[in-house]
């Protein structure tokens, strides 16, 4: 894990943490191979049934570093930024647990795009959104483009992406960038009950109902599908007797059940 990015488990609720403050949590190449290492931790935990993401200070994440990308070579920058990030993102939004995004403070460009991950997202009053990279003579590289049109609707991404519109919570509520604004300071209280609602629920029915929605989505479609139909074939008397049948070395007799 980076210095930056802190994972805790606090019983079946995994929380992620971006903790560069003194830099509005803008990512450098440590922090996003430290939220992809995070995303993997959490699915590998047994005990997880929910995730928190959130960001110390006055914001969660103000995108990329300039001081991390701007230097690079146009390859260096696909392989070695775009690419990392799509890695770290992607594990982030296809966790089998629902994640709980807690914007505390605002969430620009690649904050942004960090929080679309999310399943839910909690802001707080006051707090901004938009995506202004066009000013700075550059294009969304974190699935901007397509993710947060998916999530959010092509209008809206076009009047930020297009026009560095900023949205303040209240604001991005109706157009779907988040689904509650709570009072300053109750952001992370307001996701913590949330967790403990989800955690409460029939874990592989939340899981599968995720997968399933995501799939809806366009997120990862194959894999959920693939994975259901595996799930349902596994505990089948016919895999039991193809299994069998390999071991003895004989044709199989499959029943249909």
């Amino acid at each position: 894990m980076s210095a930056f990015v802190d994972l805790s488990f606090d019983g079946p609720c995994a929380h992620l943490t971006l903790k560069r403050p003194d830099k509005l949590n803008a990512l450098d190449r440590s922090m996003i191979d430290a939220l992809l290492d995070g995303a993997r931790a959490i699915e590998a935990s047994p005990e997880a049934r929910v995730a928190v993401l959130s960001g110390e200070g006055k914001a969660f994440c103000a995108g990329g570093d300039i001081a991390a990308w701007g230097g690079l070579q146009p390859l260096e920058m696909w392989r070695d930024w775009t690419r990392a990030g799509h890695r770290a993102f992607e594990a982030l939004a296809r966790l089998r647990v629902p994640l709980i995004v807690v914007l505390t403070g605002h969430a620009f460009g690649g904050g942004l795009e960090l929080a679309a991950v999310g399943d839910i997202r909690i802001a707080e009053s006051g707090i901004r959104l938009g995506l202004p990279e066009s000013g700075l003579g550059m294009a969304p590289g974190w699935s901007g483009t397509q993710r947060l049109v998916r999530r959010f609707g092509a209008s809206v991404v076009r009047r930020m992406a297009l026009t560095g519109a900023i949205f303040p919570a209240e604001e991005g509520l109706p157009l779907g960038l988040v689904d509650e604004v709570v009072s300053k300071g109750e952001g992370l209280t307001r996701a913590s009950a949330l967790a403990a609602d989800i955690a409460k629920r029939g874990p592989l029915a939340v899981q599968m109902v995720k997968a399933m929605i995501n799939a809806a989505e366009g997120e990862d479609r194959d894999a959920p599908i693939e994975g259901l139909a595996g799930a349902l074939t596994a505990y089948t008397e016919d895999l039991a007797e193809g299994v069998a049948a390999f071991r003895a070395k004989r044709s199989p007799t499959f029943s249909g059940q």
